[in-house]
């Protein structure tokens, strides 16, 4: 009683830390956008002053993606196919077609990393390569495929590790990221790629994590920060979505421990002894709203965007299939959480509050017409981000000025 009592007074404290301080953070301004694609119109709310383009429709199940040093951005897929685009991103190509749901990629010296499902796996590959055949790929290190999230992201770090995050099977799944669990418990959080003469390993990073789906790196602080998705079983509104900052060795709860109604409290769908106790819980520094499916997080550089919202982080909220007032899916899907993108506002270091940043995905009717997934920061300065819903592909959105447009 008395920790959770401290962890509540904790939270309270935060907030009204977070919402004191961010009154220096610069708000946006938005004008609305309309966007014909396939003869069809919609209107987007977007950040003033920019421009919001389709790229390409012509993917299928595109995820998350990276740039490589020659400008060439590469898309994982649901659709086990890893697409090439060259600039101007206008033109997919498919890079291989491999098995095991390739959902993302990175890229390193002379080879292509290649988080799938069950295992991260790499190819030779050189700047500017157009294609690999799949007897080119060949695993590094085996992850758990026991069924549930499906999706692996990968990364490389500023310190030039190769980081993975993956999530576990369900809402209450006994699996953590400790050396008691079995191989195929091992899952829920982020880890780090080993690599030694005598073979390679995962150690784990960050632990307590549902479905870390996205995680990148602040620009200045060098802190991970990661979207987190929570369960399902607690209704419509309740628990919200994370959005956390990873330090070595952090627990973040999950599926033992849920902040539910700003209270961190014990989840009694799991019988198992936690792994760790409530008091060396990780509180999130932000949240969404419960059922909102956080994914693809980036944050923007020195010389990107606009200068007020640079070390800002970019978050992709896909939507839920879940309806109000229940959480079920057989209610009116016009009630479900709206996708859009979203934009932590940091400021000296500190996450101070989320502001929409792209909104009207969703029509009246619940009708979703983009389900955003990758967000990335391009080479020119634009940000990038896929949709593997409605409209299956490529969106940018670029400042006007750096088009020459009025």
């Amino acid at each position: 009683m008395c920790i959770n009592l401290y962890k509540t007074t904790l939270f309270v404290l935060l907030s009204l830390i977070m919402v004191t301080a961010s009154a220096s953070t610069q708000p946006l301004e938005y004008s609305l956008q309309n966007i014909i694609i396939s003869g069809e119109s919609y209107t987007t709310k977007i950040p003033k002053g920019y421009r919001l383009e389709l790229l390409t429709n012509n993917l299928d199940t595109p995820r998350l993606m990276a740039f490589a040093p020659n400008g060439d951005l590469f898309i994982g897929s649901g659709s086990d196919r890893i697409y090439r685009l060259p600039p101007p991103y206008t033109s997919p190509e498919e890079f291989v077609e491999v098995d095991g749901y390739p959902h993302s990629i990175a890229i390193r010296k002379d080879e292509i990393l290649i988080a799938k499902t069950d295992g991260l796996y790499r190819a030779p590959y050189y700047l500017g390569q157009k294609q690999i055949i799949e007897d080119d790929i060949s695993l590094i290190v085996p992850l758990s495929d026991s069924g549930g999230h499906s999706s692996r992201t990968v990364a490389i770090g500023p310190d030039g590790n190769v980081y993975l995050s993956l999530g576990i099977s369900g809402n209450c799944s006994d699996e953590y990221l400790g050396e008691t669990y079995t191989f195929n418990h091992r899952r829920g959080g982020v880890v780090k790629l080993s690599e030694t003469k005598s073979g390679n390993s995962w150690t784990t990073f960050s632990s307590g994590l549902r479905n870390p789906v996205g995680f990148d790196w602040h620009p200045k602080t060098g802190e991970m920060y990661a979207s987190n998705n929570g369960p399902d079983h607690h209704g419509f509104d309740q628990p919200p979505e994370y959005f956390s900052r990873l330090l070595p060795g952090s627990f973040h709860g999950m599926p033992w421990f849920q902040l539910n109604s700003n209270v961190i409290k014990r989840d009694n769908c799991i019988r198992s002894k936690p792994p760790r106790s409530i008091n060396e819980v990780a509180l999130p520094v932000q949240t969404f709203p419960a059922r909102s499916a956080p994914m693809g997080v980036a944050f923007i550089p020195d010389g990107a965007m606009s200068e007020p919202i640079v070390h800002d982080a970019i978050v992709a909220l896909h939507g839920s299939w879940a309806t109000q007032p229940s959480g079920g899916y057989l209610g009116d899907s016009a009630t479900r959480r709206h996708p859009k993108i979203v934009i932590v506002r940091f400021e000296n270091g500190k996450a101070m509050r989320v502001d929409d940043f792209i909104t009207g995905f969703q029509l009246i009717n619940g009708e979703r017409w983009v389900r955003p997934v990758g967000v990335a920061i391009g080479p020119d300065g634009a940000m990038y981000f896929t949709s593997d819903g409605g409209n299956h592909g490529l969106f940018r959105l670029i400042k006007m000025n750096n088009r020459n447009e009025k």
